[in-house]
Parts: structure tokens; C-alpha cells; sequence
């Protein structure tokens, strides 16, 4: 890094900041974040929306100025090389020292005036309120921050990359800010005693009781405790999603079955359905009352159970909804296996089940262990399928959301069983790192591979048929139901065909000034659309951007920063709504009831798919590549865009769906956020549910599903397939010969 190029950047960051300090509004504006009202409102001299800079020169908020010298003092170090150490101690210390001032500052003032009572003394009481930080000290502290790890860089951090290292600082802030810090606010109650005292003996006898470790199931046909409930519930769906996601992956990548393409889209279309509508779609189909229940006790005398309520239904709704995750996560590890290892391995006289075993498998190792991980991640976090199938089968998921809504309300109990599914999944990424060890799993480098891939065994290929294709027919069932539950009268009773549903949701009527959009879902609609638009492109970026620092990059805590990303995946959103909440709704950061905070609780709740998928998907890329393009002379950034990135095509579309399909169908987190502003799709479902509204929230999720499978669509066509210049498979008959 030489003189010239720093001081390039450092210029850039300091304008950044002194931007922020000098032009836009310091505080929180009341329009919210997306509000612009404020340009025509008073600005720029209306305290309320007044840059930090007009703030001091009315004589108002004096605590303010050590900021304006510390976005002042970078200018010492232009035109100095980066190599020499005052250059080095001025951005180091500007930048660090400023951003902690400005964090600082924020939590001194709270919601009643000063937090400490020798501030009180230093400047006086405050007149009023201080609210959150706004454009301004977003910008300022930006652009600190950024100068702050270019000092890093120019001492030799990572190898004095600058790109890398301003990566690598930017995931560690944001993680701290929205997902450490908020969900430490909440575990911080489980030391607390009913009146708000410190104790660790309040949080054993919260955590050591019968209704979480309890084994009387053992002996006995009484319930075990949640926590080994969700233990066990946990890895079957884990285990059961990672081989039906292979599976379906093998099918549509190995074979030549005509109907591949409608096996992805009934593959996909779990993900992309609000999750109460599966548990209520299987009442509908398998309950005690259900068509095909009633079907069999007529034709084959088989009398009517409750086998769905429990573990088993519980276990059939999450392999319904997550199987597409693994599926998403190990097509681009299956594609990416290479057939030249593969017909290596025959050239020697394997035969093609013993290739399968020992060679093609093997190699997907890495996409296998994180569709298991996040399988598991995800059934130990959901509670709407629990819930509606559940019955005395009582989890962690469930236990935390009665804990915090019920009339219990027993905070510091939610925090307990947080931390003890906490617990369970840093069990679960240890095993995953034990299980992949430090092996090399790379398949696809530099060199040209134009074989084509090893037909799959044929008992094997029967098999996977066998298992996929009536789960294909079941899902296909399963969304007929669904289709049709929005086009009568009521769902299970009344089959009257009708449009009613549909017209009150998302009428269109004509009044006198035109247009009027009548129906009543059309605002959570519309505010569902836009946060998910602009939260899946964040969530996918910030996503893999980390997984390509994790899996290229070296540096110091590397492992601790892999889980830290991971940390919110594992927390119940029902946890990180309160949690949000808990942590935004006072200064310094302020955003409850606004569409950012949203924003943030997608971007962050979603991420480790991004990151898992991604890792899965370098793994199998020969570092010589990005080696290759250094040495040619092209920087960090032009790597990752111009050779990383097309490699990367599935990871990225897998990260992007998701991202996009999972803010439009959230619920747990998402009950906690919403405002009469900022209503969101599931959140007006959810009420419609409540008010035995089906037919209105089937035609509503069934609007939804199609919006989100058209978006898929259009996702496929944007990102594109990966070349990595392979002929096509043959096409393969069933039995899996070829034809």
C-alpha cells in the first residue's frame, strides 16, 4: 500500500464523515428512515433535522464537537506513506477513538436525560429528550471506522489489503451491532432475579429444572423435557433434510428425467409458503377429520389417530418446509464435483456404485455437513410448525414464545432456554468442524474439465427415484389443497366455489378520484414487496462476502468470527424480536417501529444462509485462482468480481431466493416489529388466522406463493447458470442407464 493509493482512500473516508457531520440531519428524523420530508421541512436550521454542525453553532448539544476534530485530524496523514508510523498512529487512533466517542456519546443520553449523574454536573440538565443517530452520525461514524481499518491495513493487517481488511471490519461491527449486542440485552435477564437483581443462583434454578432436562419418557409414556425434544427433533430433520435435499439434487443434476424442472419448482415451493399454511394444509389432508384420513378408514377400514400431532407431524411439516435449504445448498456442491475424478476412478475399475461411495460423496462432504447444520439450525429455531402440530410435544421454540407473549411473561426464563438452545448448536458447529477436518475438498481449479458426469448406479438411482418422486407427488398434493382452499366458501365445510376471499384482500375498485386499492391487504402487500426487495441483495452480499473471507482469508479469532455470524441463526426469531426491541428502542440507535429495523432483522436473521452456501461452494474452487488474478494485478475487489463470483453462481442464487422468500414469509421475529406503518404479509395473515378468517389468509398465502415463485424465476434468469465448461449429462432412464 503506497502513498498515493492511502491517501486516495483516506480522503474518501474523511469526506464521508465530514458529509455526514456537515450536510445531513445528526438525529433520527420522525419520518423514519425512508422519509425525505425533512429536506422541505425546516432544514436545515430546525433543530429536529439540523446537521451536527448547525446543531453547535446554535449553541446546542456541546458534546458534539470532539467529533468535528476527530474527522479534521486525518488530514495529517495525506500525502504520507503508509509505511511510516505516524501515518499509521493518526488513522489508527482518529479513526478508532472517534468511532468509540460517538457510540459513547450516544448511550451517555438516554430517554430521560443524562445516564450518568457527572454529566448531569458537566453540561446541565438536558431540556429535552436525545433521540437515536440519523443520517448524519451514520455517515460520520462510517466513515471513522473506515479510516480506522485502513490504519490496520497500513501496519500490515492481512497482509496490508486494504479491501480485506475493511471487509473483515465491516461483518465484525455489523455482527456485534445487530446481532450481539441486541441479543445480549435479552441473555443479560437470565441473571436476574424477578426484581432485577444480579444472580447466578436465579439462574440455575431456572435452568435445572424437570421441564427442560426431564427423562420420564424414559420409563415412562409421560413427556420428556424440552430440551432433549428438540434435541431429537432436531437432528432427524436434520439427518432426513440432507438426504432427501442430495437426493433431489442427484435427480435433477445426474439424470436425465423429463420432469426435472417441475421437480425444482416443487422442490422450492415449501420455502416460498407463509409456515402456518403446511402444519394447517396437513390437519387438512391427515388430521383426525382430513380428505385422505377419512379416504382410508372408507376404503381400507384403517380407523382415524392423532399420529400427526407429536413428534412425527412436527417432523413431516419441517421436512416439508427446510428439505428446499438443503436442496439449495447442495445442487451447486453436486454440480460442482468433477467427472474427470470420477472417470479417474473408473479408468481404474470402479465400478459406478463403488465411484459414488468413495469418490463423488466424499467430495461433497463440505455441502453435506452444512445442509445438515442448517437443517438443524432451523428446526431448533422454528415454532410455527410445533405449534400447530405439536400437541404435548412441547420444544424449546415453543417454551421461549409462551415464556415472553404468554401471560407468564417470564423473561429471564425465554433467556435460559435461549441459552440452552445456544448450547445445542455450538454442539452442532463443533461436530461439523470435527466431521469435515482440515481435508481438501477442491474439485473445480483452473484447468479445463469438459468429461461428463458418472451415471448413477442403478439400484441406487431406483432408490432416490423411489423416495423423491412420491414426495413430489405429496408436495404437488399439498399445494392443491392449499390453491384450492382460497376458492370456497370455508375451507373443510362449505367447498361453494367463490372469488370473495380474493376480493376482499386485494380488491380494486372505482371512486371518484379514480383507482382506489379496497382491498385490505394491499398495505402489507405493498411494505412486504419493498422491505424484501431490499433486504435480499444486502442479505446476499453481506453473506458472501463473508463466506469468501472465511474460506480465503487468515486472521487472527477467524473460527469465533465464523460463529458470531452464525449466532442469530440459532436464536428463535420469537428471541430476536424481543431481543430487536429491547436494543432499538431507545437511543443511541432508535428504530423500532420504522421499515430499517426490518430491514436489519432479515439481513442478519438470513445471512448464514448466504455464508453457508458460500462456503460450501468455495470449498470446491482451487485458491490458484484467485492467485492467478492477483498476480496479474488485479486488487481483492477485482478478484471476487471478475473470477470468484461467476464461480459462485448457485451460492449466489441459493443466498438471494432464500434471503427474498424468507422476509416475505417470516413470522417469529416479525410479530415483534411491525408497526401500523410498516404492517408485514404474515403479520396480517397471522391476524386473519386468529379470527378463523381461512379463507381470506389461503388466498392471501396462495398470492404470495405465486408473487414468490415468478420472483424465482426472474432470479434464475438474472444470476445465470455457472460455466464450467462440462458437456451434458446424458439422458438416463430411470433404472439409470443410459438411453
Amino acid at each position: 500500500m503506497n502513498g498515493l493509493g492511502i491517501g486516495r482512500y483516506v480522503l474518501g473516508w474523511q469526506l464521508v464523515g465530514l458529509a455526514g457531520f456537515l450536510l445531513l440531519p445528526w438525529y433520527a428524523v420522525e419520518d423514519g428512515f425512508w422519509g425525505f420530508g425533512w429536506l422541505f421541512d425546516g432544514y436545515p436550521f430546525d433543530p429536529d433535522y439540523a446537521p451536527a454542525i448547525v446543531l453547535l453553532l446554535q449553541g446546542a448539544k456541546p458534546w458534539l464537537w470532539p467529533i468535528a476534530g476527530f474527522l479534521l485530524l486525518p488530514a495529517l496523514a495525506l500525502g504520507r506513506p503508509s509505511t511510516e508510523r505516524f501515518t499509521q498512529n493518526v488513522l489508527l487512533l482518529v479513526g478508532g477513538l472517534g468511532v468509540a466517542y460517538i457510540l459513547g456519546q450516544g448511550f451517555t443520553v438516554g430517554l430521560r436525560g443524562w445516564n450518568a449523574g457527572f454529566l448531569e454536573a458537566w453540561y446541565g440538565p438536558l431540556g429535552d429528550r436525545q433521540f437515536g443517530m440519523g443520517y448524519g452520525a451514520l455517515l460520520a461514524g462510517t466513515g471513522l471506522f473506515f479510516l480506522f481499518t485502513l490504519g490496520c491495513a497500513a501496519r500490515g493487517a492481512v497482509n496490508g489489503d486494504g479491501f480485506v481488511v475493511g471487509s473483515i471490519g465491516l461483518i465484525v461491527m455489523v455482527v456485534a451491532l445487530f446481532i450481539f449486542f441486541p441479543v445480549a440485552r435479552i441473555l443479560i435477564s437470565a441473571l436476574q432475579t424477578n426484581e432485577g437483581l444480579f444472580s447466578l443462583a436465579a439462574l440455575l434454578d431456572k435452568l435445572l429444572t424437570g421441564k427442560i432436562w426431564g427423562l420420564d419418557c424414559v420409563y415412562s409414556h409421560r413427556a420428556c423435557g424440552v430440551a432433549w425434544n428438540s434435541l431429537a427433533l432436531a437432528v432427524a430433520v436434520g439427518a432426513g433434510t440432507t438426504l432427501l435435499g442430495l437426493a433431489f439434487a442427484l435427480v435433477v443434476t445426474r439424470t436425465g428425467f423429463p420432469a426435472k424442472r417441475l421437480f425444482r419448482g416443487l422442490t422450492v415451493l415449501p420455502i416460498i409458503t407463509p409456515p402456518f399454511v403446511i402444519g394447517l394444509a396437513l390437519i387438512l389432508l391427515f388430521g383426525q377429520s382430513g380428505a385422505i384420513t377419512q379416504f382410508l378408514e372408507a376404503a381400507f377400514g384403517i380407523p382415524a389417530s392423532r399420529w400427526l400431532y407429536g413428534f412425527s407431524g412436527v417432523w413431516l411439516a419441517q421436512m416439508l418446509a427446510f428439505t428446499p435449504i438443503a436442496f439449495l445448498v447442495l445442487i451447486g456442491v453436486v454440480e460442482g464435483v468433477s467427472p474427470s475424478v470420477e472417470e479417474a476412478a473408473q479408468t481404474l475399475r470402479a465400478d459406478a456404485w463403488t465411484t459414488l461411495r468413495t469418490v463423488s460423496l466424499p467430495l461433497m462432504r463440505p455441502g453435506l455437513a452444512n445442509a445438515f447444520l442448517l437443517g438443524f439450525i432451523e428446526s431448533m429455531a422454528d415454532f410455527g410448525n410445533p405449534m400447530v402440530l405439536g400437541g404435548n410435544f412441547n420444544v424449546l421454540s415453543t417454551e421461549i414464545f409462551f415464556a415472553i407473549v404468554g401471560a407468564q411473561y417470564d423473561q429471564g426464563r425465554a433467556s435460559v432456554l435461549a441459552l440452552v438452545l445456544l448450547f445445542f448448536t455450538l454442539l452442532a458447529f463443533y461436530a461439523q468442524r470435527r466431521w469435515l477436518g482440515r481435508k481438501s475438498y477442491t474439485s473445480v481449479t483452473g484447468k479445463g474439465d469438459a468429461g461428463i458426469a458418472v451415471p448413477l448406479p442403478g439400484r441406487f438411482a431406483t432408490l432416490i427415484f423411489g423416495v423423491t418422486i412420491p414426495w413430489a407427488v405429496m408436495t404437488a398434493v399439498l399445494y392443491a389443497t392449499i390453491l384450492f382452499g382460497g376458492f370456497v366458501n370455508l375451507w373443510g365445510l362449505d367447498h361453494t366455489l367463490t372469488l370473495r376471499h380474493y376480493i376482499d384482500a386485494f380488491g380494486i375498485t372505482v371512486g371518484d378520484h379514480g383507482w382506489v386499492w379496497s382491498g385490505g391487504a394491499w398495505n402489507s402487500f405493498f411494505t412486504t414487496i419493498a422491505i424484501s426487495a431490499i433486504s435480499a441483495p444486502l442479505t446476499a452480499a453481506i453473506g458472501l462476502l463473508t463466506a469468501y473471507l472465511l474460506v480465503r482469508q487468515r486472521f487472527l479469532g477467524k473460527q469465533a468470527f465464523e460463529f458470531g455470524t452464525m449466532l442469530s441463526f440459532a436464536i428463535p426469531g420469537t428471541v430476536i424480536g424481543v431481543s430487536y426491541v429491547l436494543a432499538f428502542n431507545v437511543p443511541p440507535l432508535e428504530l423500532t417501529g420504522t421499515g430499517i429495523i426490518l430491514v436489519i432483522s432479515f439481513v442478519f436473521r438470513n445471512m448464514p444462509v448466504g455464508v453457508r452456501a458460500g462456503i460450501a461452494s468455495m470449498s470446491q474452487l482451487d485458491s490458484s485462482l484467485d492467485e492467478a488474478s492477483l498476480t496479474l494485478g488485479a486488487s481483492s475487489w477485482q478478484t471476487i468480481r471478475r473470477v470468484v463470483l461467476p464461480l459462485m453462481r448457485p451460492a449466489i442464487l441459493a443466498a438471494l431466493v432464500y434471503s427474498f422468500v424468507r422476509a416475505m414469509t417470516a413470522i417469529s421475529a416479525v410479530i415483534f416489529l411491525v408497526s401500523a406503518e410498516y404492517d408485514m404479509a404474515t403479520a396480517y395473515i397471522l391476524g386473519r388466522v386468529e379470527n378463523n378468517d381461512y379463507g381470506l389468509s389461503i388466498a392471501y398465502s396462495s398470492v404470495l406463493i405465486v408473487i414468490m415463485f415468478v420472483a424465482i424465476l426472474l432470479l434464475q434468469l438474472l444470476v445465470g447458470e455457472r460455466r464450467l465448461g462440462r458437456r451434458s449429462a446424458a439422458k438416463l432412464e430411470i433404472g439409470g442407464q443410459p438411453a
